[in-house]
């Protein structure tokens, strides 16, 4: 029948509007979807990861064309139409499809290149797959590869160490001022999704006490349950400042809301302790003269972007020496994988020679007299060198690339020269 071949099918930020992928993304979970995949004819191991940026199905196959189709239907029927799939799904087949898996761990095909939440989503998706027992040899190895490709790809570069994004900026400026974020207090003014998107990053950072200022007292109460913290009205921000280490303020207003003023005379308050502001806010919300005062630090977007710009540069350096990392894995793999097809036919014609020597030896062994036990290890010792020799060439044919042909041709020349799939179970009748 031929090897089976890896099939990887997916859509994802890239090839696919948003519209569409909200319609493929699993809500309900991995269960139902693995489930249903496991009752297709014909599909091998199969593996499925849906995230917000993509939906990727993993599996193991003979009949590629059908099997694509099938699973395709199967999945997305009654959200979306075989000809909106058509048009934004890829397709990667063994090579391809190794290569992709290892660049999607690494971070490499992520919106933003490097980081690290994408490597807990896979992991968190083959443990579903296992669970199921729908991965087996193939598709363990290679998931368990793709994480050690990500783990080398963190360790060999600097692939995930700069801020790409605003609110990643945020929190590496706030590390240059303090050093450590650890026990550090956050206040978020107004409820822009950037100051929300960077609180949340400073809070994974070890940050504590956030506190929540906004006109709708409503809305800060929402935002401040999150984070765990507290809600107060704008007319107490000044005061507030006395409590906190790191502002974050995207509040929409139309001018400024906190002058160089009112913050020096919270600084004597602090003892002069440092105080960092993050003003994402188009028009700014603060004073760009607080920037003058001692132990103050005022970053605008237009900082951040720099630093953003700044950053993606250094990391477009680092992701070309992880494809390198990321190509020489899926070589490995791949080398891998090719001596698995072979093992079967070598232990075949191995198990062969051992019959035929086996038997040869009882006919011959049976009709000596007076053979010592010396004399029979010395003809068994011979039979099996014999055969050994006469098994290099072909093993060797097996296990070296040809031009002319490939490996499934080449276990296929040997099965039939050998006759591997039609071989008798010797019996005493042969003796």
């Amino acid at each position: 029948m031929g090897r089976e071949s890896i099939v990887l099918l997916g859509v994802n930020h890239k090839t696919t509007p948003l519209a569409v992928r909200e319609k493929l993304a699993l809500t309900g979970g991995y269960d139902e979807p693995l489930r249903t995949l496991g009752q297709l004819n014909g599909l091998g191991e199969y593996y499925l990861l849906s995230t917000c940026n993509r939906v990727e199905i993993l599996f193991t196959c003979h009949d590629n064309r059908r099997m694509r189709r099938e699973v395709l239907d199967l999945l997305f029927a009654g959200n979306v139409t075989r000809e909106e799939v058509a048009e934004c799904i890829y397709t990667f087949e063994n090579e391809e499809a190794v290569e992709h898996l290892f660049l999607v761990a690494s971070s490499l095909d992520s919106m933003i290149v490097g980081e690290a939440q994408i490597l807990g989503q896979l992991k968190d998706a083959f443990r579903h797959a296992s669970a199921r027992k729908a991965t087996g040899i193939i598709l363990n190895k290679l998931l368990h590869k793709s994480f050690s490709v990500a783990k080398r790809v963190r360790t060999e570069t600097r692939i995930g160490a700069s801020a790409v994004s605003i609110s990643y900026a945020a929190v590496e400026l706030g590390r240059k001022i303090f050093g450590d974020l650890q026990g550090k207090r956050v206040m978020v003014i107004g409820a822009g999704e950037m100051a929300e998107l960077a609180a949340e990053h400073l809070v994974g950072q070890g940050t504590t006490d956030v506190v929540v200022a906004n006109r709708t007292l409503e809305r800060a109460m929402k935002l401040a349950k999150r984070f765990h913290g507290k809600s107060i009205g704008l007319d107490e921000l000044v005061e507030q400042l006395a409590h906190v280490d790191i502002i974050i303020s995207s509040t929409g207003a139309t001018g400024l809301i906190l002058h160089k003023k009112e913050v020096a005379s919270i600084m004597r308050k602090r003892r002069n302790q440092p105080l960092f502001f993050i003003d994402i806010a188009v028009p700014r919300d603060l004073d760009p003269e607080i920037n003058t005062l001692e132990n103050v630090y005022l970053y605008d977007i237009d900082d951040l972007n720099s630093v953003v710009e700044m950053n993606r540069e250094q990391r477009d350096q680092e992701a070309i020496k992880a494809r390198r990392i990321v190509e020489e894995e899926t070589l490995k793999f791949l080398h891998w994988l090719s001596s698995m097809e072979l093992t079967p036919t070598i232990i075949d014609l191995r198990t062969s020679a051992e019959a035929i020597c086996q038997a040869e030896l009882l006919k011959t062994l049976s009709r000596l007299n007076g053979i010592t036990p010396k004399d029979r290890q010395s003809i068994e010792r011979m039979a099996s060198a014999i055969a050994g020799k006469l098994l290099h060439n072909p093993l060797q044919y097996l296990k070296t690339d040809h031009p002319c042909t490939d490996q499934e041709q080449r276990i296929a020349t040997v099965r039939q020269l050998f006759d591997l799939d039609n071989q008798p179970t010797p019996t005493d009748n042969d003796q």
